[in-house]
């Protein structure tokens, strides 16, 4: 009897301690990505900061310095399918903002549906080419559509792929009218923000706008040498609406839409957790590089150091910062260099995917007689005449293999990989990344790796890239709802975000996602 009171006494302590050690589940999950934040832009730009914003994130967060994404061509809309479904474009599928459709040999968007129309705007999307669960998705069907997502972002793929597929709302800036629009694949339109469309939206107030600096020019050291006198921006005529999505405006703008958001949609209100996305905007204005553009980036920084702070002291005012758990990302990338750049002495030069191409088809023809055995071409891939190489009984795998050794001998070329390499091949760290931006329905039979100081040149899209590697420190924060505190320098993968916010939130995580959580994070 002694034993059995013992054990039974042991069990409720221990039984006392977990329950005491384990956090109560927050009110409100807030995702934050800001498109191409670098943590060593943070870093160099902290004098110009006010304590409130990545300060407070620095001192209060679980600061991984550097996320690692683990797949090549990162941009916003593959960053962030992968942030919110916890697995990389081999599976999730969305391998860029656009790919070529092989049946159509047109590009398509990775959000386009036109099965759904728009609410202000006339585009057709949905997320649904996103191919698994994302973390939001999880959290309704956890809480029996119980929990409220939301997402607010700059552009269309960045709100519905962190929205997910069950979400109540995903709202963007539609660049044609200035207004917050969205699509009827979620359910209607939320009257509160047809409220705010028709009452303060963008387009009431723009054209008064000028943007200049924050703080005095000399504040910003970034410049020296490059750019002396202060800047001055107008958003008065041409593409004005895209010019605020690249400038910080845009970031003001989503606080402004948070804020009604708050006020009148019940997010955070109750027990049940909700979820809120939010894209900032981090890059230079009008995508230019920062040497051109050096003291606008120190500005933007700076800028959205301050909506960082507001949106912390309006999720303290109406849920309480204990209440909300928050994680910060970046998409991982930065935008390429413009080719007109004068790098003087640096090698590099121009390398045309239209030319290779039509040389490529030359040479199989001369080898294995007439047709079109290059359908078509994007970006830096080409797809092959599968119909056709079937028809002359000629095998894949043979015509991808000398394909690449071809293609292996134009100046500019670094690697080729064919999907046959990519899917049945050894394995390599660089070849690891290839494959998980890889998807084998999405992707072309070949993709062509370029010389870093050489330029990829489009000849269909104009969007010529001057090929740079090197590394983009990635942060990655976890704040609020009992996060322990500290500043980490060892890697970590962005992976583990929808996993551990899962378990943080004793959910299940998305469906796709491998990854063991961070389990230290409190």
């Amino acid at each position: 009897m002694r034993k059995l009171i013992t054990s039974i006494l042991t069990l409720l302590s221990i039984a006392g301690v977990h329950s005491q050690n384990v956090p109560t589940n927050p009110k409100l999950v807030v995702g934050i990505t800001i498109d191409q934040l670098r943590t060593d832009y943070i870093e160099a730009f902290a004098p110009l900061f006010g304590n409130d914003g990545f300060k407070r994130l620095w001192k209060e967060g679980r600061v991984y310095r550097h996320a690692e994404y683990g797949f090549s061509n990162i941009d916003c809309a593959s960053a962030i399918a992968t942030i919110y479904t916890g697995t990389t474009p081999s599976t999730h599928g969305i391998i860029s903002k656009e790919w070529m459709n092989p049946s159509s040999l047109q590009p398509e968007n990775c959000v386009d549906d036109p099965e759904y129309m728009g609410n202000y705007t006339v585009r057709n999307t949905s997320p649904k080419k996103l191919l698994v669960s994302t973390l939001s998705d999880e959290l309704k069907i956890s809480t029996k559509h119980k929990g409220l997502v939301y997402s607010i972002a700059p552009t269309a793929e960045a709100a519905l792929f962190s929205a997910g597929h069950i979400a109540d709302g995903a709202f963007w800036l539609n660049t044609d009218n200035g207004k917050w629009c969205s699509t009827t694949y979620y359910k209607d339109f939320p009257w509160w923000a047809s409220r705010y469309n028709d009452r303060s939206s963008l387009d009431f107030r723009i054209s008064d706008w000028v943007w200049s600096p924050f703080h005095p020019s000399f504040k910003y050291e970034y410049a020296a040498g490059w750019q002396q006198e202060p800047f001055k921006h107008k958003f008065n005529q041409g593409d004005k609406y895209q010019k605020v999505i690249t400038s910080p405006f845009i970031n003001d703008e989503i606080n402004l839409l948070t804020t009604e958001l708050f006020s009148q949609s019940g997010i955070g209100e109750d027990e049940t957790t909700d979820f809120l996305a939010i894209t900032y905007y981090a890059g230079n204005f009008e995508h230019q590089n920062v040497n051109e553009f050096p003291m606008e980036i120190q500005d933007i920084y700076t800028r959205l150091d301050k909506n960082l702070a507001d949106l912390f002291a309006l999720i303290e005012e109406r849920v309480g910062l204990n209440n909300v758990l928050f994680f910060v990302t970046s998409t991982g990338y930065t935008d390429a260099d413009s080719p007109s750049i004068n790098y003087q002495h640096i090698p590099g030069g121009e390398f045309h995917i239209n030319r290779c191409a039509t040389l490529l088809n030359m040479y199989l023809m001369a080898t294995y007689g007439p047709g079109e055995y290059v359908e078509t071409y994007y970006n830096n891939q080409i797809y092959l005449n599968r119909e056709l190489l079937q028809k002359k009984e000629l095998a894949l795998g043979e015509i991808q293999n000398l394909a690449s050794d071809f293609i292996i001998q134009f100046s500019g070329v670094d690697q080729v990989y064919s999907s046959n390499r990519i899917l049945l091949g050894g394995w390599s760290p660089d070849l690891e990344k290839i494959k998980n931006g890889f998807h084998r329905k999405r992707s072309g039979d070949l993709t062509i790796e370029v010389l870093p100081g050489w330029t990829l040149m489009n000849k269909d899209s104009y969007e010529n890239t001057l090929v740079r590697n090197s590394a983009v420190l990635t942060p990655l924060i976890f704040m609020g709802n009992q996060i322990t505190p500290e500043v980490i320098d060892n890697p970590t993968h962005i992976t583990k975000i929808a996993p551990t916010i899962a378990h943080s939130i004793k959910i299940r995580a998305p469906n796709a996602s491998k990854a063991i959580p961070l389990l230290d994070i409190r």
